[in-house]
């Protein structure tokens, strides 16, 4: 662990927990998705309290039997999101003060998990009790924390059909993804790339939810930097004029 805490220090994001995995698993001769799932889960929860300042597990939020599957586009995504946007504005009011579709299932044509991504902005991150309430009566459960969000999913007698991403309005957090889902919706060939880099990695990580994350990390970096570029243009900026 040391020596990736090292690695992390020089390359920040660049160092992922899929190298973590390497680094214990190479001197057993075994490959980074061999080492058992408990011994990768608790290096993966030890790594996010660097990867993510302020991170830290809900006691007792814990699911199990959620499979990893990565399926075709689903037209009724837009309708599920709608639906949950409705009942998140009726608990929350005013004090969501955005509701917006985020992650896979918010660009046409892009595979993804079953799991539809909606991301809130609220004034004020830290005041949980302004807005964890009303998601938690609505079965959503608190997951985690860390300075930039808060992660909510379904409780467990629930499907684990929507997962919720509280953020402070305006921030980066709130930007980064709404530009790399505007990104993906406006140009088909990077949608595709990413679709064969999520396929490639539900199949290799169909067990680890983390490290099927940072698969996709290399690939999502340099996605982010093109976004970045096109946000500036005529497109770009008429794009999130639109949002």
């Amino acid at each position: 662990m040391d020596v990736w805490r090292r690695l992390h220090e020089v390359e920040g994001p660049g160092a992922t927990v899929i190298d973590l995995y390497e680094l214990i698993a190479a001197p057993r001769g075994l490959e980074p998705h061999e080492l058992p799932v408990a011994e990768r889960l608790e290096l993966a929860r030890a790594a996010m309290e660097l990867v993510w300042p302020g991170y830290t597990i809900v006691a007792g939020s814990e699911r199990t039997g959620d499979p990893l599957e990565i399926v075709d586009c689903d037209p009724e995504w837009p309708n599920a999101f709608a639906r949950w946007q409705v009942a998140i504005r009726q608990s929350l009011g005013d004090r969501a003060m955005r509701i917006d579709h985020i992650g896979s299932t918010s660009v046409p044509g892009l595979p993804a998990k079953p799991t539809v991504d909606i991301l809130i902005c609220v004034s004020d991150l830290s005041d949980e009790p302004s807005y964890a309430p009303g998601l938690e009566a609505i079965e959503l459960q608190l997951r985690s924390r860390d300075d930039l969000h808060r992660y909510f999913r379904p409780v467990p007698a629930r499907p684990r059909d929507v997962h919720v991403h509280v953020c402070a309005l305006g921030s980066d957090w709130q930007n980064d993804h709404l530009l790399f889902r505007d990104f993906l919706r406006a140009h088909p060939d990077a949608r595709d790339a990413y679709a064969r880099v999520k396929r490639d990695a539900a199949v290799r990580w169909r067990d680890d939810r983390i490290a099927y994350t940072d698969a996709k990390s290399a690939l999502i970096g340099d996605t982010m930097r093109a976004a970045s570029a096109w946000s500036a243009s005529s497109e770009g900026i008429k794009a999130q004029r639109d949002r």
